[in-house]
């Protein structure tokens, strides 16, 4: 880490609006005007819409991912965590991945730590379920499906098969809709290669607690999506929840129950719970509370946008709605990091903020290999599409909204040559740990007994 007498601008977060508000901060400033560092437990930055096509091999996981030093050449970026901020002081403790926590002092702060996996303390979740916030995740869970039909095809076992066999998605969202609609595909395609495996065999099961899916799209659409993906044969639970998992037996509150190796969990997000310990003023579901331009309420050096903020909707409430908050998705995070950015910028020279309003587009989602949902908004018109052109639609948004041209030329290549290639259908599963077979080959052999441990199991032979 470098030294510098220049004004520091302190990103806490390097995902998709830490990402965007340092590279736009990095643009507009003057050479020489600030250090720039951005602090993040992991050194890339993930695209999260794209992780339900990694988890089905339909993009490389490498191609979902953006490495913020190559991206960010100009910026200090830390790789570790930002345990407390002390404002009277401006000073940030950060603790590396490795060595002992230090103190960094900043002038500008910025709040983009996005959001975790909101969890329940349901009986087995936290040893069985899977999340899908990151892209080691999405990988994971590839495998672990994979491995399963592996399992299936191999044993004799039905009870055994069965549990292998049978899937749990537990979330109705985007996440949750998009996950098992690309899983469903993947392992239908990859049932053709199985001789004691077929589609029939399986059992997809999509939970939720609300009396909708996808409630992004809007009603009809996501009527739509669910009677697809009941088409396909995923059995989908409304207004029903999970009270237990443990042990992979899961129990729903409708009174179903069944057993699974495969829990995914994508029942929503709640904001990062490290800001708790930072002093700022919180909303009632713990975000960052901010103005109209991201600027933290009473504070005139510390922004904040994205997952882990409260930034109020302008449009929302131009239109009577005063409780109107910004969603949590893509398509705010992206416009929010730039006029962040530019806020910081203004700050620092002293000049107006500027204030955040944006309208909604639409929302778009891909339920499996040319199937979707769209909605577009274009001023007081909704149009709605469903299928394949939907699915093109999400493509197309997703695939310009990727961070960086290399990215998006990898991820429509990948697109491109699943267009003439079939899908790869291997699982990695010693991915998980890889370091086993050495282990085995490695480990010392077991010592020789010694002649009077050999005397004695000769006497207790003989007895």
């Amino acid at each position: 880490m470098s030294t510098t007498e220049r004004p520091r601008i302190l990103v806490v977060g390097g995902g998709y609006v830490g990402l965007y508000a340092a590279r736009r901060i990095l643009k507009q400033m003057r050479y020489g005007e600030a250090t720039v560092t951005v602090v993040d437990p992991r050194s890339y930055m993930t695209y999260q819409p794209f992780l339900p096509e990694a988890a089905a091999g339909s993009i490389s996981p490498r191609h979902v991912v953006v490495p913020l030093r190559r991206v960010l050449p100009k910026a200090e970026v830390l790789t570790g965590r930002v345990t407390t901020i002390d404002q009277d002081r401006k000073v940030a403790t950060i603790a590396p991945l490795v060595g002992e926590a230090y103190e960094l002092p900043f002038d500008y702060l910025v709040i983009a730590m996005g959001a975790v996996s909101r969890t329940f303390p349901i009986p087995g979740l936290a040893e069985n379920g899977i999340g899908m916030k990151g892209v080691e995740e999405a990988i994971g869970l590839r495998n672990h499906v994979l491995e399963q039909l592996d399992k299936a095809d191999s044993t004799t076992d039905e009870e055994v098969r069965r549990k292998a066999l049978t899937f749990v998605f537990v979330g109705g969202g985007f996440a949750g809709a998009e996950t098992i609609g690309e899983v469903e595909d993947m392992a239908r395609d990859a049932a053709k290669y199985y001789n004691n495996v077929k589609r029939e065999d399986m059992r997809f099961l999509l939970v939720d607690v609300a009396d909708k899916i996808l409630p992004e799209v809007g009603p009809k659409l996501g009527a739509y999506g669910k009677e697809h993906l009941e088409s396909r044969g995923v059995e989908v639970y409304l207004k029903t929840g999970m009270d237990s998992c443990v042990d992979g037996h899961v129990k729903l509150n409708n009174g179903l129950e069944v057993d699974s190796n495969t829990i995914v969990w994508t029942a929503g997000v709640k904001p990062n719970p490290a800001l708790a310990r930072f002093g700022l003023p919180l909303g009632p579901r713990g975000h960052v509370d901010t103005d109209t331009t991201l600027q933290v309420q009473g504070t005139d050096y510390i922004w904040a946008a994205g997952d882990n903020a409260q930034v109020p909707d302008l449009v929302g409430r131009k239109n009577g709605n005063e409780n109107a908050w910004c969603p949590p998705n893509a398509q705010h995070a992206l416009r929010q990091a730039k006029i962040l950015g530019d806020n910081v910028i203004s700050g620092m020279r002293g000049f107006p903020q500027k204030e955040y309003s944006h309208a909604n587009k639409g929302a778009v989602a891909g339920l499996g290999l040319h199937k979707g949902v769209a909605m577009i908004v274009m001023g007081k018109m909704k149009i709605k599409l469903k299928g394949r052109l939907a699915w093109y639609m999400h493509r197309a948004y997703h695939g310009m909204a990727m961070p960086t041209f290399n990215r998006k030329i990898r991820v429509f290549a990948d697109w491109t040559l699943a267009m003439f290639l079939k899908r790869e259908v291997v699982s990695l599963g010693a991915m998980e740990n890889p370091r086993e077979e050495f282990y085995e080959a490695a480990k010392p052999a077991p010592a020789p007994p010694t002649a009077a441990e050999a005397g004695d199991k000769t006497k207790a032979k003989a007895s």
